[in-house]
């Protein structure tokens, strides 16, 4: 795969420019990012991600008017005016990358807010905001948590939302990011570039970057770093190990190949630290100080089994079935036991929470040893103050993990008492399960499980997860029909759990927010 580090004048923190470049310019030389050129150089705004203490993945793509390498070059500064510069660089990117540009900015200070910016082809970007993680002591942390944006399906208010909350750490998002559907195949309240089916390399690049033209991404991502895991969608519908749902060979050609190409996709528009050596592994850490411990999984293409049919007892109760395959899941035990944060927080994409009513096959109900494998990981190795994040149902759940939920003698829901883990999981930013009117007939049938404390199965929105030393918060902000121009968010829900225990108390309210946060990037209009 093209690679910006193996071009000249690449740069992790000083200045310099690629060979037949402009020098950098200095405070003050960028053009405006609101100028006719700078919007057409950069139509698919900035990005930042995956921030360590001292490093942060700063991303953007540059819309080129012919073939061709493009000189790119970039600041990372204390303020958004630019005045306190503290890392620049320069960088080319062509074709090879679809003219994506990412940096690892480095030489950082932990816990800071910074603003960056990129400049080519006489135009520059709008200025971006990002955020480091702590080293050390960390007081408190705040992360939205998202996922399931369908175009299709409407507006992505979620995500204005989600730009407009300063005090947030980070992004975690979840998966399907994107949908691989073509025009009228799931949703129709948006069209679909290309209006067909996801298929090629050239297909899930039209589709990246027909979302990142949509301004509310945009605004979230400009102000904001995310932390991302793939989905299905981002390949397609019910990926496995050695297929999808939405994969017909030979008519699609090889699954082999379309994943690649998916995969590389999403390399070239996400801003996430790529793996050196594994372009299709996503799991990974990134740690936020002595508070939280983050643990990203790969439930979908590294390993997972072919789903089973929901009649099939057999299949989906066998011993060596896996959805995370036998290395990833020796290496997040290895993590898990050596973890000396506060909290270990683990985002993966689909519901670990026992839901007897609806067999979901494509969850962690389809695959139980692996689920009891991984309460044996934490009961053996003694791992507690867990929270599990979850996306995929395009619901909001409250779950106490417990390897048997249902019978009394070793599961107590009033006290927690044999619970080990504690989920918290989002509903979609657009994607749709129920209807309303079907949410209120069978929301009550889920909630006669005794550890699913909350469930909310028609509304969208997101989730805001607050922690502190002594305990962890998880908040739903939700709003109906997001195919309308102006949707406001309510509070919805707020839930619980100390440290020292797997037990969620409902909440009046969401947290407060941070008294004096960091100012935010400038928007545009």
């Amino acid at each position: 795969m093209f690679s910006l580090a193996a071009l000249p004048g690449v740069s992790g923190g000083g200045g310099g420019a690629p060979d037949g470049g402009e020098p950098l310019p200095a405070s003050g030389d960028a053009p405006p990012p609101d100028s006719e050129l700078s919007k057409a150089v950069f139509q698919h705004g900035v990005a930042s991600g995956d921030p360590l203490p001292d490093a942060v993945i700063l991303w953007t793509r540059v819309t080129p008017v012919k073939a061709g390498a493009v000189a790119v070059t970039w600041q990372i500064a204390l303020d958004a005016g630019f005045s306190r510069i503290v890392g620049a660089g320069a960088v080319l990117t062509d074709e090879e990358r679809d003219h994506t540009v990412k940096v690892d900015a480095g030489g950082l200070d932990p816990g800071k807010t910074y603003y960056y910016r990129f400049i080519a082809l006489g135009g520059s970007s709008p200025v971006g905001r990002t955020r480091t993680a702590p080293r050390g002591g960390a007081g408190r942390l705040r992360f939205a948590v998202a996922s399931c944006s369908s175009y299709a399906h409407g507006l992505f208010h979620g995500y204005r939302h989600i730009a407009a909350r300063l005090d947030l750490d980070a992004v975690i998002h979840l998966g399907d990011y994107i949908y691989e559907f073509g025009t009228g195949e799931y949703g129709s309240a948006r069209h679909y570039e290309p209006a067909h089916e996801l298929v090629t390399l050239a297909d899930y690049r039209a589709r990246y970057a027909q979302y990142r033209r949509d301004r509310d991404l945009q605004a979230a991502h400009q102000q904001h770093p995310f932390i991302t895991v793939w989905d299905d969608h981002e390949l397609a519908n019910n990926t496995w190990k050695g297929g999808a749902a939405n994969h017909t060979w030979p008519a699609e050609g090889s699954w082999e190949v379309r994943r690649a190409a998916a995969q590389r996709v999403y390399a070239e528009w996400m801003p996430i630290r790529e793996h050196p050596r594994d372009a299709g592994r996503i799991w990974r850490a990134l740690r936020y100080g002595d508070l939280v411990d983050l643990f990203l999984l790969d439930t979908r293409s590294w390993a997972r089994d072919q789903q089973a049919d929901p009649g099939d007892r057999a299949a989906i109760e066998a011993p060596a079935r896996t959805i995370l395959g036998r290395d990833q899941e020796a290496w997040l035990r290895a993590e898990l036991a050596g973890s000396t944060a506060a909290w270990k927080v683990i985002g993966q994409q689909v519901l670990m929470g026992q839901v007897p009513q609806d067999l979901n096959t494509d969850a962690w109900d389809g695959y139980p040893a692996a689920r009891q494998r991984f309460f044996e990981l934490l009961d053996e190795e003694r791992v507690r103050d867990v929270v599990v994040l979850s996306g995929d149902t395009h619901a909001s759940w409250a779950i106490e993990l417990a390897p048997a939920p249902l019978d009394p003698a070793r599961y107590d829901a009033a006290t927690g008492r044999g619970a080990l883990a504690v989920e918290i999981a989002v509903p979609g930013i657009t994607s749709p399960w129920l209807t309303e009117e079907q949410a209120r007939t069978t929301e009550p049938l889920f909630l006669t499980n005794p550890h699913v404390k909350y469930v909310d199965l028609w509304r969208r929105g997101y989730a805001v997860l607050d922690v502190t030393p002594e305990r962890v918060q998880g908040a739903w902000f939700l709003y109906d029909a997001p195919e309308r121009p102006q949707v406001d968010e309510v509070f919805a829900a707020a839930f619980a759990a100390r440290r020292g225990e797997s037990h969620l108390r409902r909440e009046e309210a969401a947290a407060p927010a941070m008294d004096d946060p960091p100012e935010p990037a400038p928007r545009l209009s």
